[in-house]
């Protein structure tokens, strides 16, 4: 399952190799929301691996940006000790500037290649 959301990207940070064949990248954006007469201001970390780290790339610190991601759990086990961790895994990073200001049809999506697509041009014919 997939979720979005949008908001304005605060931070990119470098890739990180964390094994031979295993590498990671993460970033930032921040989304407001009412709450009862209230803003609530919020800073959403995300992951990027493998050959998705690149996504985040062509977008710039300060702009806003719609995020496609999931949501990973993991459990972790050590010495006795139960750990768990829940990662956003973005899979898709959309320019909102450029989608407000161009068609749907020449609007660039940062996506990653490999694995799958969800753009309605990638579905079958039926």
């Amino acid at each position: 399952m997939g979720f979005e959301v949008t908001g304005k990207l605060v931070a990119k940070f470098d890739t990180v190799q964390k094994t031979e064949t295993f590498k990671t990248r993460e970033f930032v954006i921040e989304t407001s929301e009412d709450i009862g007469g209230r803003t609530v201001t919020n800073f959403i970390k995300f992951q990027t691996t493998q050959d998705r780290t690149s996504i985040v790339d062509r977008a710039q610190v300060g702009e806003t940006v719609k995020v496609h991601f999931n949501l990973r759990g993991t459990k972790w086990e050590k010495n006795g000790q139960t750990s768990y961790f829940t990662n956003l895994d973005a899979w898709r990073i959309e320019s909102v500037n450029l989608q407000q200001s161009s068609s749907a049809n020449t609007m660039p999506a940062f996506e990653s290649d490999a694995g799958f697509s969800t753009d309605a041009a990638d579905d079958l014919p039926f």
